[in-house]
C-alpha cells in the first residue's frame, strides 16, 4: 500500500504544478506500441523489440539538480509489481530521450536495478489477459547529478531520494500481450 501511495502521490503532483513528461511514441492512457515490449525469448510473453518509448519533460520545479526515471507495472507478477527502469543522475540539460536511446546503457543517466536485474529500459512482457499499467516516472530533485551510485534498486533509489525531491511527473502507457500464434 505504501508503494501505491508514493506513485498516487507523484501522479497528483504532476497534475497539481506545471512539471509536465509527454511522449510522442504513446499518449497518457493510451497504448504502448507492441515494439516497445521487450524482445523473446526465453520469455513468451514478451513479444517486441525493446524499443523505449521517447520522452520529454519541461518545466521542472524550481531548485531541481537533476532527475530520476522509474518505469513500474503495479500488476506485474500478480500484483507485487514489476520495476522495468530505474535511472537516476540525469542532468537538468537533458530534457528528453529519443526513442530506443534508454533501451541501451547512456551516459546520460546512472543505471539503477530493475527486476530483470539490468540498468536500462526492459519493455513489457504481459502475460495473456487483461492490459497492464505501466507508470513512467520522472522525478526532479535537488542532488547532484553524481551523488547517487550506480545500480541501486528502486526501494534504494525511493530510500535516497526522500527529503530531496521538487516535484514528479507521470504517464501511464497499457499493455496486453497480443494474441501470438
Amino acid at each position: 500500500i505504501g508503494l501505491l501511495t508514493f506513485w498516487f502521490a507523484a501522479l497528483v503532483t504532476s497534475a497539481a504544478g506545471a512539471f509536465v513528461l509527454t511522449s510522442a511514441t504513446f499518449t497518457d492512457g493510451g497504448v504502448l506500441p507492441r515494439r516497445t515490449s521487450n524482445s523473446p525469448p526465453p520469455n513468451p510473453n514478451c513479444v517486441g523489440n525493446n524499443i523505449s518509448p521517447q520522452l520529454s519533460w519541461k518545466d521542472p520545479p524550481s531548485g531541481t539538480k537533476s532527475y530520476a526515471f522509474t518505469v513500474v507495472d503495479p500488476e506485474g507478477y500478480g500484483g507485487v509489481g514489476v520495476i522495468h527502469w530505474v535511472a537516476y543522475g540525469i542532468s537538468v540539460d537533458v530534457t528528453s530521450f529519443a526513442e530506443g536511446e534508454v533501451s541501451k546503457a547512456s551516459p546520460k543517466y546512472v543505471g539503477g536495478k530493475s527486476t530483470e536485474g539490468v540498468g536500462y529500459y526492459s519493455g513489457p512482457c504481459t502475460p495473456a489477459g487483461p492490459p497492464h499499467h505501466y507508470i513512467f516516472r520522472i522525478i526532479a530533485t535537488d542532488l547532484d547529478p553524481k551523488a547517487l551510485p550506480p545500480g541501486l534498486t528502486f526501494n534504494d533509489l525511493q530510500a535516497k531520494l526522500a527529503g530531496h525531491t521538487k516535484g514528479a511527473a507521470a504517464l501511464v502507457g497499457l499493455f496486453a500481450r497480443p494474441e501470438v500464434n
